[in-house]
């Protein structure tokens, strides 16, 4: 009989657990879930524009001009990353970059010119394109006779101009280069009475000297008595003048192997 005692009490102990239900619970603050509930709401209507939020609102201002416009905000983005800030220079394009480089490379084709005529020329080039004495004697052309030497600096400084000179009047006149180191022309130094180099003798086209000019002077001398001799005149308009010279008792006599030579 003492067996069955529990049971009963075990009935009365635990029947009234099903009847409590858990989830009041979780219900048990409605404000909790109306406030969810129209969170849920304020997002979903955002585009609304009759909603009183002053954020909201902002939204829906912006947010119908870029959808009206006539560009979309991707091309409304476009003009700030090309232009330039105010105040602040053109970044150069491709065309511009293009246009500086080719003017670059005229610019320094220009200088290289420019300095293989006024600053490249040397007596050794002068020596190349002048004439045998000889030759110059015979052709009926009237002459210039340099006398100069390879140490001599005033012969190295005019070389330029006289490479000019000789430019523009090569075909009608004769442009000889001495050098007072060579023995072969003791004999044309005692004529012209060489004391001075650069020494210029001018010639007509018969062989007689007209004047001479000697050391370093303007370019105009040369030129203009170069130019009385290609016009036939009796006489040049510089026919005696002396600037600063090297003196022709400095020379290093030498024998030329080349009896042709001319230097």
């Amino acid at each position: 009989m003492a067996c069955f005692c529990p049971r009963p009490i075990s009935l009365n102990r635990f029947g009234p657990s099903p009847q409590i239900p858990q989830p009041p619970r979780i219900i048990a603050n409605p404000q909790q879930r109306l406030k969810r509930t129209r969170k849920f709401i304020t997002l979903a209507c955002q585009t609304n524009p009759n909603l009183d939020d002053t954020s909201t609102k902002e939204r829906l201002v912006v947010e119908p001009s870029n959808s009206k416009g006539t560009s979309s905000p991707k091309d409304a983005a476009a003009p700030s990353s090309s232009s330039s800030p105010p105040g602040l220079p053109e970044l150069p394009n491709k065309d511009t970059n293009r246009k500086i480089a080719i003017v670059s490379i005229l610019a320094a084709w220009g200088l290289f010119l420019s300095s293989r005529l006024d600053f490249g020329v040397s007596l050794k080039d002068l020596t190349a394109l002048a004439l045998p004495y000889e030759e110059a004697l015979s052709n009926g052309k009237p002459t210039v006779v340099e006398f100069y030497a390879d140490w001599c600096e005033v012969c190295r400084e005019l070389a330029p101009d006289v490479y000019k000179v000789e430019q523009q009047y090569k075909d009608q006149v004769n442009f000889v280069m001495l050098n007072v180191d060579n023995t072969k022309w003791e004999q044309e130094l005692d004529e012209f009475g060489v004391e001075g180099i650069p020494h210029f003798a001018f010639l007509d086209k018969d062989g007689n000297e007209e004047g001479n000019v000697v050391g370093r002077l303007p370019r105009k001398y040369l030129l203009e008595n170069v130019d009385a001799l290609a016009r036939g005149e009796n006489s040049v308009p510089h026919a005696r003048v002396m600037g600063q010279y090297s003196s022709a008792e400095a020379r290093k006599v030498h024998q030329v192997v080349d009896p042709r030579s001319h230097g």
